[in-house]
């Protein structure tokens, strides 16, 4: 037999400022999933995460509830590990960035980068906000668009015409904190010198350690040439201050991905079976994992293993990247009530349901994951209780009224225990390359044979011809048995189902090896029910409460969730004439991607019939994967005055509705339309 693995698996640090929904948990039920069958296999694989607890987001929410920032993310806290714990998430270890091993391990990081010349300094010029004392980041600063003259835009984008520009530009700009006109200063930053590592990103990104698509993207960075990384911030700032700067901040993404070390170390502290330096030294033979969605790569994948590099450590065996998730076909919406805190879910439905369902939908790339809730009801009810918990259900009655509830030494069906033994080594190779789908696939695959093998038998017919009560037994324990393989299976992806299924076999908690064998001459304890259908009713009541936050912001005016006001005043009357003139045509998406060092831009390369144009719109937020656009026929306002960028030449507009952030809505026209076509 094989050694043992030593492996170190860490999904991404939630952020210790709002709750988890249903999609932060798609990254934790997959990390899940895969330590769990990691463990059942035998290894000493170690999940640990933590809260991301740093930032001026935090401290300015903690200051506006009239607490500090420590009771904020301790409260925070305590609802995402209750959030997690009630969906099975099983962390070895979960801890904060707010932690004293955090911040003995970023300084010594960070002095180990700084006596190897890794780090340098400049001054920044940045506008200051003289009432509240700080330095203003860009979402923090609103004013006039100099480019349409709307109001009330932030400092480095224009939500309506979707220019872009640096915070000094915009007119008349005030502090969105306080209100106050900001002033120009100077500040000293600290810059990582990423550009040093390109030669072995380059490598390192090709190594392995990616899916084929992310190194493909992180290609395109690298050949573009990388840029030095600002990592300070000045006070006041909710974080560590850097050693030998007063008043100068580690910038929240230093420190951020050095909390997993420091939630490994803590735990170390705990376990004297666990040596931290054997997991992070340059010569570790242990394995080290990051789960992470693809928003978040260039921090992981970039910024991180040059870090690693820098300070004498090793970097990471692979980063596995998962794409979003969509509920229906769209982006998550509080208006539908598709915008899904976990809290709400589990207030209504059983958690192992979704995370059968996440699991029956993860492949191994970073495609979007959609939730389709009417697809959901149908593949829980049928797959987890018509094919699963069905085996048992029917046959466990026979077993208790006929033979007192002991299994019988029996194998009636010998090629469908060999098939069911010859389907696990292709069931672990899916586990373990994360293709969740493929190893579900396989399992329902051999509860369909079960399922059909028993239904030819028919023991509930035979139950009741004279002389047959040992044949019913002898079906009734090769169902058991099947039933018993299944689960063992299923346990990483359905721990609770596993448990209470160990209990009423009667055994002691399943390990995957145990799928080689069989019980007979077994006590089973009493059956009940394992799994209950979904009702229709539980996924309309959870959209429902879904929607009651929305409901209220609407009914005071308030900011919604995230940020955006609900309502807004109708924009001054314009002339027919003025509308009259706008030259809208119908254009196709031959090309849309993310633009670099913009947060809110995506570039579109349109056809217009007779013409390419090339387009700059603010609508990142609302399409994460941009490729999904290409194709799309869209509505663009031709005679546009083109606009001289910071990232370019913006030939024109598309156009899209919406309250913004998540629910921008790119319009489209009507089928049939071809591009270059006037609308009118």
């Amino acid at each position: 037999m094989s050694e043992a693995r030593k492996i170190l698996v860490t999904s991404a640090l939630p952020y210790a400022n709002g709750s988890i929904h249903l999609g932060h948990m798609l990254e934790y039920i997959q990390t899940d999933m895969w330590v769990r069958f990691q463990k059942l296999r035998g290894n000493q694989c170690i999940y640990v995460c933590a809260d991301d607890a740093h930032g001026s987001a935090i401290m300015l929410r903690a200051e506006k509830e009239g607490i500090t920032p420590e009771q904020l993310i301790d409260n925070v806290k305590a609802e995402h590990t209750a959030d997690f714990a009630d969906f099975g998430v099983d962390f070895d270890n979960y801890h904060s960035t707010h932690s004293e091993e955090n911040r003995e391990l970023s300084a010594a990081i960070y002095l180990k980068l700084r006596d190897a010349g890794h780090i340098a300094t400049r001054s920044v010029t940045q506008y200051f906000d003289p009432e509240k004392g700080m330095f203003l980041a860009d979402r923090f600063i609103k004013g006039t668009c100099p480019k349409c003259a709307t109001p009330d835009q932030y400092g480095d984008n224009c939500e309506k015409c979707g220019a872009t520009y640096e915070p000094t530009e915009l007119k008349d700009p005030r502090s969105a904190i306080s209100g106050a006109v900001p002033v120009l200063k100077d500040s000293k930053h600290f810059f990582f010198k990423l550009p040093e590592f390109e030669a072995m990103l380059k490598q390192w990104t090709r190594g392995g350690a990616l899916q084929d698509a992310v190194a493909n993207k992180l290609a395109e960075w690298l050949d573009s040439g990388l840029h030095e990384w600002d990592i300070s911030r000045d006070a006041p700032y909710f974080g560590f201050e850097i050693p030998d700067e007063p008043g100068k901040y580690f910038y929240v993404w230093l420190d951020a991905p050095i909390g997993y070390m420091a939630s490994f170390k803590n735990l170390c502290s705990r376990r004297p079976d666990l040596d931290f330096d054997a997991f992070w030294n340059q010569d570790s033979s242990a394995e080290l994992y990051h789960f992470i969605g693809k928003d978040i790569v260039n921090f992981h994948a970039l910024f991180w293993p040059a870090m690693l590099e820098g300070a004498g450590l090793r970097k990471p065996t692979a980063v596995n990247v998962h794409g979003y998730l969509t509920v229906n076909g769209q982006k998550m919406s509080k208006s539908r009530g598709t915008f899904i805190k976990a809290r709400t879910y589990l207030d209504h439905l059983n958690p192992e349901y979704l995370r059968y369902y996440y699991a029956a939908k993860l492949g191994r790339g970073v495609d979007d994951l959609d939730l389709n809730l009417e697809d959901f009801v149908q593949k829980v009810n049928s797959d987890l209780i018509g094919k699963v918990v069905n085996i048992a259900s029917r046959c466990a009655g026979f077993i208790h009224k006929g033979n007192a509830g002991v299994l019988v030494a029996s194998n009636a069906a010998p090629e469908l225990t060999e098939a069911f033994k010859a389907a696990a080594p292709s069931i672990a190779q899916a586990y373990e390359t994360r293709d969740f789908a493929r190893a579900m696939r396989e399992i329902m695959g051999l509860a369909d044979r079960a399922n059909a093998w028993i239904a030819d038998k028919a023991p509930w017919s035979l139950n009741k011809q004279e002389g047959k009560q040992e044949e019913v037994q002898a079906i009734c324990a090769q169902a058991i048995n099947l039933f018993r393989q299944l689960v063992i299976f299923l346990k990483p992806v359905l721990p609770n189902l596993a448990s209470d299924a160990e209990k009423f076999l009667n055994v002691e908690p399943l390990r995957w090896d145990d799928h080689q064998t069989q019980l007979a001459d077994h006590q089973l304890n009493p059956f009940s029910a394992l799994l209950t259908r979904i009702e229709p009713a539980k996924i309309e009541a959870m959209t429902e409460a879904s929607k009651e936050d929305l409901a209220a912001a609407e009914a005071t005016n308030q900011p919604a969730g995230n940020g955006e006001l609900v309502k807004e005043p109708i924009a001054a009357e314009i002339a027919f004439d003025a509308f009259a003139a706008v030259d809208l045509r119908v254009a196709l998406i031959e090309k849309c991607e993310f633009v670099e060092g913009a947060d809110k831009l995506l570039r579109l390369s349109l056809d217009i019939g007779d013409a390419k144009r090339n387009v700059f719109s603010g609508i990142k937020s609302a399409y994460p994967d941009p490729s999904k656009l290409e194709g799309r026929l869209t509505l663009y306002v031709a005679n546009l005055a083109a606009r001289k960028m910071k990232f370019g030449v913006s030939e024109g507009m598309v156009l899209a509705a919406g309250p913004g952030g998540e629910e921008i809505y790119l319009l489209s026209p009507d089928s049939g339309a071809k591009p270059g076509q006037r609308v009118k």
